[in-house]
């Protein structure tokens, strides 16, 4: 069956990943609604824009005059919300942006669509879905076992998390007050290609091939669970068309790993891939830096229930996945220079507001 999905934050890095799943690997329409703020790039929908199926917006999702004149227009059957304000060390330097993006906008974006939810009849209505992307890290911080499940109590420890919290609140709110039928889905830290070069794994990978310091936070002990982008999006579709009503689902990729075990495997990598004589091995251009405030030790997320309900899994192991996203990077120079062209040059960031 045809849907129409309305794609919040579709030229993102995830967004954009899910819109190129959708318009790939579906027969369904998309309209993409995006900000284009820093990390909004439309060079990431290039393989898609000029599908037939293929819409896109430029919207601010806190502007509750154009969602709702968008969402009339164009009907949608889904609204897969995506956009948001992302990165801790930016919260870390100024909260005021994350809020009105990731709880302004989503509390936008509801009403807006429970609006127009009301007016639909018959299947529409039985058949419409809000499904809200979030994160692993409103659950807190892990000691050194255990894993997040759905039902694990929240304890956000930075504005970004604070924030993220508050719209999957929000969400489930509108659920039980309103009906509106609603999918929550929180996700562990995602990799691959189109990834905004502020993050680890794409900074670790372009300083290293360019020989320049590969900073690490700390003691470079904080653990993460890597997921790959490709399988968080393929997840995301699973849980729009068959999560059930009122549920959340937890999606990890079942591969926790040690910061500073991130960086070494990359500097092998590129050191494979891409040799350099002048630089050396990459691993000599590590150096640890002051950490950031508040860092959480450690994530890791218990995936079992997607697994279960929907049949979702990772196609992808860390190092499998890791390989195509380094490969990437060095075949597609043209994309990642004109990203940091547009004022982010890989400084540090998150000192503190």
């Amino acid at each position: 069956m045809r849907k129409r999905f309305l794609v919040t934050g579709g030229a993102g890095f995830i967004g954009s990943a899910v819109v190129r799943r959708l318009i790939g690997s579906t027969p369904h329409q998309v309209l993409v609604v995006d900000k284009l703020t820093y990390a909004g790039n439309l060079d990431s929908l290039a393989s898609v824009v000029d599908d037939p199926r293929f819409a896109f917006e430029r919207a601010d999702i806190a502007d509750a005059a154009r969602m709702l004149g968008i969402i009339e227009r164009f009907q949608p059957d889904v609204v897969m919300h995506l956009a948001a304000e992302s990165h801790v060390d930016r919260s870390i330097d100024g909260p005021g942006e994350f809020v009105q993006t990731n709880v302004v906008g989503t509390f936008v974006l509801l009403q807006e669509s429970l609006r127009y939810w009301r007016t639909l009849r018959g299947e529409r209505r039985d058949n419409f879905r809000f499904h809200h992307i979030s994160t692993d890290e409103v659950f807190g911080a892990l000691g050194e076992e255990g894993l997040f499940h759905e039902s694990y109590p929240y304890q956000p420890n930075s504005p970004y998390s604070a924030s993220k919290a508050a719209s999957d609140h929000f969400v489930r709110a509108w659920h039980h007050t309103y009906g509106l039928p609603t999918v929550v889905t929180n996700c562990s830290n995602n990799y691959g290609p189109y990834h905004f070069p502020e993050k680890l794994i794409p900074l670790m990978i372009l300083n290293a091939l360019e020989g320049k310091t590969l900073p690490v936070y700390g003691d470079g002990r904080n653990v993460r669970d890597w997921l790959y982008v490709d399988d968080h999006a393929e997840a995301l579709i699973l849980a729009a068309e068959r999560g059930r009503v009122g549920e959340s689902y937890n999606i990890g990729g079942w591969n926790e790993r040690r910061n500073i075990d991130v960086v070494r495997a990359i500097c092998g990598l590129v050191d494979e891939m891409a040799p350099d004589a002048r630089i050396g091995p990459r691993e000599g251009l590590i150096t640890y830096v002051v950490d950031r405030p508040g860092h959480d030790l450690r994530y890791a997320i218990d995936a079992t229930k997607i697994a279960h309900d929907l049949g979702w899994r990772p196609a992808e192991t860390f190092e499998t996945g890791l390989r195509k996203t380094v490969q990437w990077y060095l075949k597609n120079r043209t994309w990642w220079e004109r990203v940091r062209s547009g004022g982010y040059r890989g400084e540090r960031l998150g000192i503190g507001a």
